[in-house]
């Protein structure tokens, strides 16, 4: 591992003016940011540790529900208020990682993880995501666990984060700080799409730091699901997972909120399948369309062709545990 320095600036302000200098990383529980040190994946010069920051509160607000960056995950998805307000939030971030990584892992650490695609991690091999132009060792490489929503020739790595599949379904939004103060950004609208540059995940502005996430108040909470499927039980990364919630009134479903991991380079809002199912009723026959619909311009690439098959199953599945008809 590359030698780096190590700082700990006293206020949000002296961490803005110090992460505004290239070569810096911000580091907070470090459960993806080390292993990527170690395996030589990056070299930071410096390290900014933000911990002792006033960013861990999880509180209501008359929107909402605020969630500091600093939260770790294991203290979210046991919160009271999240699991009364967003418990599809608690379902997802109980359902990733180990526990012993989730005492560790913030909600602003999660949401700056990078893919654990075998191609990234060895730097023997090709990827355009660590070494732009080098090329995609998945592409026709082993790529089971790998895209079939909106890659490009470039990469077909997909997020890794249980955490914010439901986050991008509960329509949450990102609070930034910069120098000139906060601004806010849609969670659809954080992550990117690999497209020509792989190698830039988020569209957190350099020289800036989130400090909260905010959920918006819904009707939500009695019919929400999370359903993850992997190789096997504990610390597994999704082959593919789905956030569902709806509101149902008399049977009827009035809002229909769903996200997918596992499949995407970033978490895969399902929006056309939504609209599909708002004034239908909540069956399994309309959880069987909007699943075929939510499946328009998947692609796979070789050994990931059973995806094509998993995701509309996992789609209904989840439509089903969140309506109850399971």
């Amino acid at each position: 591992m590359k030698q780096f320095q190590y700082v700990q600036p006293a206020t949000q302000q002296a961490v803005l003016e110090v992460i505004n200098k290239p070569g810096t990383k911000i580091i907070a529980g470090g459960t993806n940011l080390v292993d990527l040190m170690k395996r030589g994946v990056t070299a930071p010069d410096k390290l900014v540790d933000i911990n002792h920051l006033p960013l861990k509160h999880i509180t209501s607000t008359p929107k909402g529900l605020y969630i500091g960056a600093l939260a770790l995950n294991s203290v979210v998805s046991e919160n009271k208020l999240v699991a009364e307000k967003q418990p599809l939030l608690a379902m997802a971030l109980k359902s990733g990682a180990s526990p012993q990584l989730r005492n560790m892992a913030s909600v602003g650490g999660n949401m700056m993880q990078r893919t654990r695609c075998g191609y990234f991690y060895d730097t023997a091999m090709p990827c355009n995501k660590r070494v732009p132009g080098s090329g995609c060792g998945a592409y026709e490489g082993v790529n089971r666990m790998h895209a079939i929503f909106g890659a490009s020739s470039q990469c077909i790595a997909v997020h890794p984060s249980d955490m914010c599949v439901a986050l991008a379904a509960l329509d949450a939004v990102v609070i930034i700080a910069g120098k000139k103060g906060e601004h806010r950004v849609p969670f659809t609208e954080f992550h990117r799409l690999p497209g020509d540059h792989p190698e830039t995940d988020n569209n957190l502005p350099f020289g800036e730091l989130i400090v909260g996430v905010e959920i918006p108040n819904n009707n939500l909470q009695k019919n929400s699901y999370y359903l993850k499927v992997r190789d096997r039980q504990s610390y597994a990364f999704a082959l593919v997972s789905v956030a569902a919630a709806l509101d149902i009134e008399n049977g009827i479903i009035q809002n229909a909120r769903l996200a997918m991991g596992g499949v995407a380079h970033k978490p895969w809002r399902l929006f056309d399948a939504e609209k599909l199912l708002i004034g239908k009723k909540a069956s399994e026959e309309s959880f069987q369309q909007a699943a075929q619909l939510a499946m328009q311009g998947a692609k796979a690439y070789g050994h990931n062709s059973f995806k094509l098959k998993l995701a509309p199953a996992s789609i209904t599945e989840a439509l089903k545990h969140a309506a109850g008809l399971v």
